[in-house]
């Protein structure tokens, strides 16, 4: 990040801490500087001397009536704005999508106006500067635990090792659908531009700027938080339609088909979704989702996803998705799922992921790579998965030891981005199983695992007692959440089982 850059987060993070005190969480405040940032953006846009935008001259009145008045009209006056403004559609309609004013004394809400926004040319600033500065205020306020933000944050780090495997290029369409933020899409983005920049012809650029980087996300103040982090980074227009979909993903099929998803759906295995499948049988009541192109019906928000991303997935597309390690492992419509995805898919690559890199505490994941092939029935299209364990011995944590991107340059390496599978080289650490092999294992089990920790052997090699301990509060973390899923299927009991969907018996 660029001094500029730097500079920009201090100023403004440095309110943070004052309005904190009245009781406004670090998410809120970046609500509002979301709110207050596109306002002063469509100002300059619509006020500058060449060219001006003069789309947005209603929204860039609005700014000048926030520099016009002072106290309890200024605050009348920005609810007021809010209130409007959440009715647009497009871009403009997601980032004020029920938006609320969390800054009651109109005193600090003048002086971020005034001084924190208002003396920054925030349109002048080139998109490393001003992007740069936003996504670090994104990745601070995912550090407030109390206000939940982290679940919504994938660690930059490991989402740069995805992009590098998959290697996104200027004719693929980019698509999350769960996007959080929307890390991942400018990860794609950035990938591209990287690598691509100089022999992009001008439908390539307009079509990177504005279609073929997409996201869904169910909860509005995130995707508001998307929408413009796309923005500042030169994805989506100020009044054109917005690359962030405000919208539950497995409500329905997806019409994309991108060539390349990349996600981190939400942990947590309870669920109010209800698929039915074919033949009719539904697993809860509460939301009920007709999905006729998933294999099983369930309850599990992961294997849901997953089965969406396989199905939205264009032909010969590629995926990584982090899923937990319930999903490696589970019966019922686990087994079910993972069998036709070895069978109908290239799933080539398993990353296991080491403890103590997510917000979200007790989490134990993988990054699952696979990629979609035509139909061809009776020849599986997995021939080998090959498995890296990052995590036997590798212990991180959030502040002290935080997972960076050099921490993967063995897996990336190991991957071989790009080049033939059959180059692969077997490792201590990256070993490759066949589909047979997989298929019999219990229940088609992919949590694979032939590395010795030196800690257990080694009284040397013994990890200090406070990373101890976080292991230990994260083990326990993960066997209550695998107990609240068992007493939650046992309490369900009274409905059908999950069953394949119509056709898929046998």
């Amino acid at each position: 990040m660029s001094a500029e850059s730097r500079r920009l987060v201090a100023k403004l993070w440095n309110y943070c801490d004052v309005l904190r005190d009245d009781g406004v969480s670090t998410i809120d405040y970046v609500e509002q500087l979301t709110y207050l940032l596109f306002l002063k953006m469509a100002h300059e846009r619509a006020n500058r001397p060449l060219n001006p935008d003069t789309a947005l001259a209603h929204v860039a009145n609005r700014w000048q009536a926030l520099l016009d008045y002072e106290g309890d009209t200024l605050e009348k006056v920005y609810r007021t704005t809010l209130d409007e403004l959440s009715r647009e559609s497009g871009t403009l309609g997601v980032i004020f999508r029920k938006a609320q004013n969390k800054i009651q004394d109109p005193a600090k809400l003048k002086r971020l106006v005034v001084d924190l926004i208002g003396k920054e040319k925030w349109s002048a600033a080139g998109v490393d500067v001003k992007g740069d500065a936003y996504e670090e205020l994104l990745a601070k306020s995912a550090e407030d635990i109390k206000s939940g933000a982290g679940q919504y944050f994938t660690p930059r780090s490991l989402i740069t090792a995805m992009v590098d495997c998959l290697r996104p290029g200027p004719d693929d369409t980019v698509h999350d659908p769960s996007c959080g933020t929307g890390g991942f899409l400018l990860a794609a983005y950035e990938h591209i531009q990287a690598h691509h920049a100089a022999e992009l012809t001008p439908e390539q650029r307009r079509a990177l700027g504005r279609t073929a980087i997409t996201g869904t996300e169910l909860v509005d103040g995130t995707a508001r938080l998307a929408a413009m982090n796309m923005l500042l980074h030169g994805i989506g227009q100020p009044n054109g339609p917005s690359p962030i979909e405000v919208a539950d993903a497995l409500a329905r099929p997806s019409g994309l088909h991108p060539s390349v998803i990349l996600a981190n759906p939400p942990f947590g295995k309870k669920s109010s979704i209800t698929v039915i499948a074919d033949d009719g049988r539904a697993g809860r009541d509460d939301i009920s989702y007709n999905r006729q192109d998933f294999w099983v019906t369930t309850t599990n928000k992961q294997l849901n996803f997953v089965q969406h991303i396989a199905t939205a997935l264009g032909m010969n597309g590629r995926a990584a998705v982090v899923v937990p390690d319930n999903v490696l492992f589970e019966g019922g419509a686990g087994e079910t799922v993972r069998r036709r995805l070895l069978t109908q898919f290239d799933v080539h690559t398993l990353l296991r992921l080491p403890t103590g890199i997510f917000y979200a505490g007790g989490v134990k994941a993988n990054v699952l790579f696979f990629d979609k092939r035509e139909a061809r029935p009776g020849t599986p299209w997995t021939s080998k998965l090959w498995v890296y364990d990052f995590r036997t011995g590798e212990h991180f944590t959030l502040k002290q030891n935080p997972l960076r991107r050099d921490h993967l340059d063995d897996f990336v390496g190991c991957y071989r981005p790009g080049e033939p599978r059959a180059d692969r080289v077997e490792t201590e650490r990256f070993r490759p199983f066949s589909y047979d092999e997989l298929v019999a294992r219990d229940k088609a089990n992919l949590d694979i695992t032939w590395l010795k920790d030196p800690s257990l052997d080694d009284a040397d090699s013994l990890l200090p007692p406070e990373v101890i301990a976080r292991e230990i509060v994260e083990d326990l973390q993960a066997a209550l959440a695998e107990f609240a899923a068992i007493a939650d299927s046992l309490a369900t009991r009274v409905q059908p089982r999950e069953t394949p969907a119509a056709g898929d018996q046998g």
